[in-house]
């Protein structure tokens, strides 16, 4: 999804698009499958979450809520719920069936970037200049873990649910004990600021991306950094496994491209071109 208001949905071993999902009016600013692969969800600019059929491409419902630009949606593991947040501050948690607004967590002091689901769906992360851990049931702010100096673009939770971690305007991963709010690690070596972060299945790296245009590939517990993939011409929004942890795929602004990588060599396998537009995710 990007600038062009259009999701594509891609063929991910030829690089061929299989077809252009139109609906929003503006940027969309972030994509998720639900767990079973059935829908797909988006969030943009318009203010709204777009639900569409993955096999069709039939937009099947739009939930309104948003009081401004929706930066992130998050399927919970189950596939019940959908979080979204954005601009106006709030995180909000639908039912993925019926598109009703269950709840609004409110606390961010500014626009909330980044949402995302523990993996036992019990806990929520979300982030502006802070992180935030939310009870998922009750909509109740757990804890609030402050340290990076920025904004903070990206959660993500390890998939053990044990850690939390999150990419930062001050050019820092860092990596968060999930229960106690404690920083583990700072990881550092990208020049300029992280906009997005993701851990391989098994836990056992963490990619993320950023202004300097390149992926870089950690590893979890040691935070060294193993690999610098590099070939995306401006800044890198986005970054995702595929579900085994061979591939890995990036998005870019400036070039508007998406490029699959193999995660394990840092070789790029493909670039994905077609979206007129920055690629924001």
């Amino acid at each position: 999804g990007g600038g062009d208001g259009t999701v594509r949905i891609w063929d991910a071993g030829t690089g061929t698009c299989l077809s252009t999902l139109a609906g929003h009016a503006g940027w969309v600013r972030a994509v998720a499958y639900s767990p079973d692969g059935a829908h797909l969800a988006s969030c943009g600019d318009d203010g709204t979450v777009r639900i569409w059929d993955a096999r069709t491409g039939i937009c099947l419902s739009t939930l309104a809520g948003h009081t401004g630009g929706v930066q992130s949606v998050a399927y919970s593991p189950d596939g019940a719920h959908l979080a979204s947040c954005g601009d106006d501050r709030t995180v909000r948690i639908w039912d993925a069936r019926t598109g009703t607004c269950l709840s609004t967590l409110a606390g961010h002091a500014g626009w909330v970037q980044s949402v995302a689901y523990s993996p036992d769906g019990a806990h929520l992360a979300s982030c502006d200049g802070t992180v935030r851990i939310w009870d998922a049931r009750t909509g109740i702010c757990l804890s609030t873990l402050a340290g990076q100096t920025g904004w903070v673009w990206a959660v993500a939770y390890s998939p053990d649910g044990a850690h939390v971690a999150s990419a930062g305007g001050d050019g820092m991963v860092r990596i968060w004990d999930a229960g106690t709010g404690i920083c583990l690690s700072t990881l550092a070596g990208q020049t300029g600021g992280v906009w997005a972060v993701a851990y391989s299945p098994d836990g056992a790296h963490l990619a993320s991306g950023g202004d300097d245009g390149t992926v870089r590939i950690w590893d979890a517990g040691t935070g060294i950094c193993l690999s610098t993939l590099s070939g995306h011409a401006g800044w890198v929004w986005a970054v995702a496994y595929s579900p085994d942890g061979a591939h890995l795929a990036s998005s870019c602004g400036d070039d508007g491209m998406v490029r699959i990588w193999n995660a394990g060599t840092g070789i790029c396998l493909s670039t994905l071109a077609g979206q007129t537009g920055w690629v924001r995710a």
